[in-house]
């Protein structure tokens, strides 16, 4: 794929297209003053600025900071004599306020079970009656899903037992020491954490191979053609981004949605977290000349907060704060997200047809990676990502995931019962929930609305670190907010499926930890049975010795099926593809097969690096070690 799907629409002839911003009553400019010049290139007094736009000295240093540093020239060619008005009038709706209060979660399972005990019932539980409406209901779901995961668990035990006990014949002796102790515990979690993601994506195959889509909301009838009885705002927060690369994912997903009959039933809102003053303005001017190329002004708005209180959640939560009331449904994006225009509109007449659904998060593609490391990263997710998250969809239903964009959330329910509150204590496990896509799907589901992922819907992209390096920084950030969800595992009233996926959220990292010790372990066991003298006898009077046995054909077994459940799934990845006849997009069978081998390859020598930052990570945030959450490397050129 080419690297720019989403030209901008910068341009001198912008100029024509800005002369038509209608004036705002309070403005400074006449309607029909005359411009002093045709075209201003730079700001020679702070007369010559648009009305309305604060601390002329920024925007000077900005224009000369913009044409020296190698951007977009053309934008020093826009006639801002035509920028008439209050400009920040225009960029932001009339204010309807409300409140969004946190939501406490009593996370000691004793003192809850004591309050039921007693039959007393909390303020949350008292207000999860009733808050969810059953209408619409995809009836039989919460039935299926709680025999599947039963299936699943008992798969999960069955061959975990059966991995341990062969594991356990390798050891020379019939006695176990600490160290061998210690050996088998973190095997079985581990093994039991490869068997999990293995029968997930044995499920995704099963699903994919028979196209079965029970219980899916996708496939509810809907009426493309229908108009939305609703309003729905698509949200970008932003943070010290690049503005070109935002401001162009934007009006690729703008443009898209315009040539659907639904367009008049959305408004786009950039809510911009950016604490660097120049960059801040390169936002301000970028949105005026947007909303000029696509006559955007009045649907398309621009809010910069001052504070930035709990990162995006909290941006978030002020826009909800400030105009949530005018909307019934709010597409929350990331800044590297860009979704097709008819994408948007189904995730909308979902939420219309399915009134249980608080949240239906859709399976993003990564797309314009043009690095070795974002080609592989990229690969991997077109080739496997649709059968494992058909899988993880498999036994989740409508407990799924949220991962914090390119979904669609019903607000009101959202501003009753996501509030974040602060774990008590202090970071990194304590204070502000930084991972709060999970806990706000947690607490969703705690009110009795629905999560679901909807993993055969095309048209929702992202895109992912271009370096290993990148991806390290952003794990890092990962991991201190996963580990958080220890402190979650057991509040009260989250689902067992959300319970799953905390846990998944912090064994992602918390693994790799495990493996380290675990190899350390068996190094030292080994070095031990090398250099150390054989025993012969127990502590126990014997009058026989006991033979040291050896059965290394267990450990190759073992070894064996370990690395079947790791590529196999690989594998049936490969199959559904040809299946489905997609190999074309591949290149061909040939070419994908070799791409597969080679992806096999790659991730096996990422591995261990992985493993080793991922254990430094895990290690220093239990040493109470915090980190600075700054922006993402998103593409190649950064």
């Amino acid at each position: 794929m080419t690297k720019n799907i989403y030209p901008p629409s910068f341009s001198s002839a912008d100029n024509e297209s800005l002369s038509n911003i209608p004036a705002v009553a309070g403005g400074n400019c006449e309607a029909n003053a005359p411009a002093k010049s045709d075209v201003v290139v730079g700001w020679q007094s702070e007369r010559d600025t648009p009305s309305g736009m604060r601390d002329f000295t920024r925007r000077r240093r900005l224009h000369d900071g913009w044409v020296k540093g190698g951007r977009d020239p053309r934008l020093a060619q826009i006639d801002l004599n035509a920028v008439r008005g209050n400009i920040h009038a225009l960029a932001m709706p009339e204010l309807k306020r409300l409140s969004m209060l946190p939501n406490r979660v009593e996370r000691n399972p004793l003192l809850t079970l004591w309050r039921r005990l007693r039959g007393k019932t909390s303020n949350n539980e008292k207000g999860r009656v009733g808050s969810a409406s059953t209408e619409g209901s995809i009836v039989g779901w919460r039935a299926t899903a709680t025999s599947r995961r039963l299936v699943l668990i008992a798969l999960i035990i069955i061959q975990t037992t059966i991995a341990t006990w062969s594991l356990s014949n390798t050891f020379p002796y019939p006695w176990l020491k600490a160290s061998e102790i210690a050996i088998l515990v973190l095997f079985a979690i581990l093994f039991s954490w490869i068997s999990l993601g293995f029968w997930s994506a044995v499920a995704g195959f099963w699903m994919l191979w028979r196209r079965k889509s029970e219980f899916t909301c996708a496939d509810l009838p809907i009426d493309e053609r229908q108009p939305l009885r609703s309003r729905i705002a698509v949200l970008m927060p932003i943070c010290n981004e690049d503005v070109t690369r935002v401001f162009a994912g934007l009006e690729a997903s703008y443009r898209s949605l315009a040539e659907t009959p639904q367009f008049a039933s959305f408004d786009f809102f950039i809510l911009s977290d950016t604490g660097d003053p120049v960059r801040q303005a390169e936002e301000e001017i970028a949105w005026a000349q947007l909303c000029a190329g696509v006559q955007g002004f009045g649907r398309i708005f621009y809010r910069h907060r001052r504070n930035n209180v709990r990162r995006k959640s909290g941006n978030i939560a002020d826009f909800l704060r400030r105009w949530g009331r005018d909307y019934d449904y709010m597409i929350v994006f990331d800044a590297d997200s860009v979704m097709a225009g008819e994408t948007v509109v189904r995730l909308a007449q979902m939420m219309e047809h399915y009134p249980q659904a608080g949240i239906i998060q859709t399976a993003p593609t990564t797309v314009n990676c043009d690095s070795l490391f974002g080609r592989v990263q990229q690969f991997a997710s077109r080739a496997y990502g649709p059968m494992l998250t058909a899988g993880q969809r498999f036994w989740q239903l409508g407990e799924g995931y949220y991962w914090g964009h390119n979904a669609i959330i019903r607000t009101a329910p959202f501003i009753k019962h996501c509030g974040l509150s602060r774990l008590p204590g202090h970071a990194p496990l304590g204070g502000e929930i930084l991972s709060h896509d999970f806990v706000e799907a947690s607490l969703m589901g705690r009110a009795g609305w629905e999560v679901w992922v909807v993993h055969d819907l095309g048209g929702s992209y992202e895109e992912s670190p271009p370096t290993l390096a990148d991806e390290l920084k952003r794990d890092r950030r990962w991991c201190q907010g996963n580990l958080q969800h220890l402190r979650l595992l057991f509040a009260d009233g989250f689902r067992g499926g959300h319970r799953a996926i905390l846990t998944m959220g912090v064994m992602a990292y918390a693994s790799a930890l495990l493996w380290f010790v675990f190899l350390i372990l068996n190094t030292v066991e080994l070095a031990a049975q090398t250099v150390l003298p054989l025993v012969y006898f127990s502590s126990e009077p014997s009058l026989f010795p006991l033979w040291p046995r050896w059965h290394p054909e267990w450990a190759v077994a073992l070894l064996t099926t370990t690395v079947v459940l790791l590529f196999l799934p690989k594998l049936l990845s490969l199959l559904v593809i040809v299946k489905d006849r997609q190999t074309q997009l591949f290149g061909g069978l040939l070419p994908l097969c070799v791409s597969i081998s080679l992806e096999i390859i790659v991730s096996t020598l990422l591995a261990p690096i992985r493993m080793w930052f991922h254990s430094q990570f895990v290690v220093v945030t239990l040493m109470g070690r915090q980190i600075k959450w700054g922006p993402q490397f998103r593409t190649d050129n950064e």
